[in-house]
């Protein structure tokens, strides 16, 4: 009897996307870099919850309080004054201690605009059981004050980065799909633009206005896209000579379905790749201006502004080092993030 014949075994189909995808996971270093970065991120998103002056949950002569949500008068609390209760309060630690009472605080018992006026120890304060990792010139606990700065300079970068990466792609698709004069107009305007003194600006906008984030960013923006927009033009440049795009025109396609759902899709390589490098170039351009107090309002947490206080203290060795470690370690995630999606998404990369 005839042997049945073997089965005949098909390849998968893999997706250029899932290709990528295994690519970027086989760099152990840039695939670590990417979850450590979002643990911190997600971490400092609830940067109230780790880090805050009220407590989560509040036991009172049986009943249940929820400082977090709700402000509550200190009177409460068998305090004297209907003002807002300072749950750091010896006096206040000592009714909710009480029989029946208890309350549960975040892992570190300071927000960021919180003053110890408990402290032991003058201004700035070395690190203690109190305030792990000391506290700033102001009083100020050290931890909280990175923590919410950590996620000021990720949301500032990320918020920077989209606005930059949706002007750069529309001004450089627009470039380099109609080319001729329409190129020439814009490179020329890029070249006038850029040649203006972007810190000279920041510093009469700054004494003009109110210092805020919101008109960081808008200044900040106007001059971040210029980058992104020239590797997309030189994309657009390359594709809009390929058949698949004359064979579109071909069957009567609009430009701007060929720009938006032919040509970009096969222009997103350096896009993406450019992403990490424009956050940190964004996280750094911050820190610099917080550094100069150009940047958000005072009082408001700050990496830049902590390394102002370390270079005005320089005994308090605290204060730099561990702002210093903060911004070396969100930098250097990024950028082992950027190197791995670049070899990622080289198509001269083989699989194995």
């Amino acid at each position: 009897m005839a042997a049945a014949p073997a089965a005949v075994v098909l390849p998968v189909h893999v997706s250029p996307r899932m290709r990528a995808w295994r690519r970027f996971r086989r760099n152990k270093l840039g695939f670590v870099s990417l979850v450590l970065f979002l643990v911190l991120f997600v971490l400092s998103l609830f940067a109230e919850v780790i880090s805050n002056d009220k407590p989560l949950v509040v036991r009172y002569n049986g009943d249940y309080y929820f400082p977090l949500v709700q402000s509550y008068p200190e009177t409460t609390f068998g305090g004297d004054f209907p003002t807002e209760t300072d749950f750091l309060d010896p006096f206040i630690r000592e009714q909710l201690g009480k029989d029946g009472n208890f309350a549960i605080y975040p892992p570190n018992p300071y927000g960021s605009k919180t003053l110890n006026y408990f402290a032991k120890a003058p201004n700035p304060s070395p690190p203690t059981r109190e305030n792990y990792l000391g506290t700033d010139d102001r009083g100020r606990d050290l931890l909280a004050q990175l923590i919410y700065g950590f996620r000021l300079s990720v949301l500032f970068g990320l918020a920077l980065t989209f606005i930059g990466v949706v002007i750069g792609v529309i001004t450089g698709a627009i470039q380099g799909f109609f080319a001729g004069k329409t190129d020439l107009a814009f490179q020329r305007f890029i070249e006038i633009w850029d040649s203006m003194p972007e810190l000279y600006l920041l510093i009469i906008f700054s004494a003009i206005f109110a210092p805020s984030v919101a008109l960081l960013l808008i200044l900040l923006s106007l001059f971040g896209w210029m980058g992104l927009s020239q590797y997309v033009r030189a994309e657009f440049l390359r594709n809009r000579q390929m058949d698949y795009v004359r064979a579109a025109k071909a069957l009567g396609v609009g430009n701007g379905r060929i720009m938006w759902k032919h040509i970009l899709p096969n222009s997103m390589t350096p896009v993406i790749t450019f992403l990490p490098f424009r956050m940190s170039a964004s996280i750094l351009a911050l820190t610099s201006l917080d550094f100069l107090g150009l940047g958000v309002p005072p009082g408001t947490p700050s990496l830049g502004e902590l390394l102002s206080q370390g270079k005005n203290n320089i005994d308090a060795w605290w204060i730099s080092l561990s702002t210093f470690a903060v911004l070396v370690i969100t930098l250097l995630l990024l950028t082992f993030m950027g190197d791995a999606l670049r070899d990622a998404l080289d198509p001269r990369k083989a699989d194995t």
